[in-house]
């Protein structure tokens, strides 16, 4: 299919063999979620995994209460569903497009037959789960031991990793339009109090707003943050 390639453009395949990453791409289909469409939710059969080609999807846990606390916001080039994949476990967490969104599907008996003739792509895999484990771990860190300016500045550093595009003297622009809402949902905390931190830094030119992006002006000072 005209789209398979584009599963090959992840990032989270941008270390793979050549080889590997385009006979992955050719198991792949397009598929296409509307604004505020749920890709998967917590407890599906983890049977596919999928990469972000255009738009952008929540990653959340969701209480027996109904009330959402959000883990990450995923943009084109990353992957979702890969620990499902591998460990064969129900899914973890609900996964939703925020806007209209494309993403590229593997199912997991594709993927299964692919990587047992090739283990270097579960090697792969393994390290991509690695490093969202690591990422979780840091989140969880984050709202149990630090106040909520730590907490903020974890979730603004973890948008810049995801979208970030650097600019001159050091500055990260935070490349979507990320909202207080959205910030306050990975920082697990009220829209308000974390407006008020933003605006605090803002003043003190720890962030800058350019074209209704977020601009982290001081990667050490929220780093600091983040550390304490």
């Amino acid at each position: 299919m005209a789209d398979a390639n584009l599963f090959s453009q992840s990032l989270a395949l941008a270390s793979l063999d050549e080889d590997l990453a385009e006979g992955l791409a050719g198991l792949a289909r397009a598929m296409q979620l509307a604004a505020n469409e749920v890709l998967f939710v917590a407890g599906d059969a983890g049977d596919s995994i999928y990469a972000v080609v255009e738009g952008s999807l929540k990653v959340a846990v969701i209480s027996a209460e109904g009330s959402e606390q959000l883990l990450a916001i995923l943009g084109p080039g990353h992957v979702v569903g890969e620990m499902a994949l591998l460990d064969g476990e129900p899914r973890s967490a609900t996964v939703q497009a925020i806007k209209a969104t494309k993403v590229a599907r593997i199912d997991k008996a594709d993927f299964d037959r692919f990587a047992d003739q090739n283990p270097a792509v579960y090697r792969h895999m393994l390290a991509l789960v690695s490093k969202r484990l690591r990422q979780a771990n840091d989140v969880l860190a984050a709202r149990s031991f630090l106040p909520l300016p730590g907490r903020v500045a974890v979730a603004l550093l973890q948008l810049g990793e995801t979208f970030g595009k650097d600019l001159p003297d050091g500055r990260l622009l935070v490349h979507y339009k990320v909202s207080q809402a959205d910030l306050a949902g990975m920082a697990g905390a009220a829209r308000e109090n974390v407006s008020r931190i933003l605006n605090t830094w803002k003043r003190d030119g720890l962030i800058s707003r350019i074209s209704g992006y977020y601009c982290i002006e001081n990667r050490d000072a929220l780093a600091r943050l983040k550390a304490m």
